[in-house]
């Protein structure tokens, strides 16, 4: 097989794996849709779904990560084939990652059978950040797919709903009441909101990979709501 042949398979195969992992974001939307709904309407019998869906979006990282690490034996890739393979690698494992969150939101919700006191106005708020995020997630796929910089960037004035969200999640949480019930299911409410809210930042990691795939420079999207470390080590 020519240099030419090797070349044209190379990149037939990275497209490939391209589109798969891009899929495999829309998996992950599915599952924060459906754990969004488990939470919201305390459905356990959907949460047990949503656990059991993980293995599906672990089975589509694994096959992925060996794939791109055989792309890599084929061929040495350099420039802009290198940025995209690297890229892909991350892309993956944040897909895998939002499905772990996912499944974390799903393990808060009450086992059937128990049913503590409720707060309406905590899941509404907690419907209304799942749908966002899944928006931010759509959002990021685009943009990678796209190769949009600009709409990669957007994804912080959007996270800043979510992390207003987060915050008052938490203060409704923490006015739950004294029964003992009620305080540790506003608790898992808690930990709920902060998985939805770290998915969110996850979609921003995306379009940091897109950044690195088109300027070669790793670009930490920041603003301030969304410091960087540096940022956050000279604020100490």
């Amino acid at each position: 097989m020519s240099e030419s042949d090797l070349r044209t398979k190379f990149r037939s195969e990275l497209s490939t794996l391209e589109a798969m992992t891009l899929d495999g974001l829309d998996m992950a939307i599915v599952q924060l849709q459906r754990a969004t709904e488990a939470v919201e309407h305390q459905d356990m019998a959907l949460a047990t779904a949503v656990v059991r869906g993980d293995d599906e979006i672990d089975e589509r990282y694994l096959e992925l990560h060996e794939r791109l690490l055989a792309l890599l034996a084929l061929q040495a890739p350099v420039a802009a084939d290198l940025r995209l393979t690297a890229a892909l690698f991350h892309v993956a494992r944040i897909m895998e990652r939002m499905g772990d969150q996912c499944v974390n939101v799903a393990k808060l919700v009450p086992l059937d059978g128990f049913h503590p006191p409720v707060h309406a106005i905590l899941l509404e708020e907690l419907g209304v950040m799942g749908r966002l995020v899944a928006a931010e997630v759509e959002q990021s796929k685009r943009a990678f797919a796209t190769r949009d910089l600009a709409m990669a960037r957007d994804l912080l004035l959007e996270d800043r709903d979510v992390n207003e969200l987060n915050r008052r999640v938490f203060h409704f949480a923490w006015q739950s009441g004294d029964d003992p019930d009620a305080r540790e299911w506003a608790m898992h409410m808690i930990l709920a909101a902060r998985a939805i809210e770290r998915i969110g930042d996850q979609a921003i990691d995306v379009g940091e990979q897109l950044a690195f795939v088109l300027t070669g420079t790793f670009e930490e999207f920041r603003d301030s709501s969304h410091p960087s470390a540096s940022d956050a080590a000279e604020a100490t």
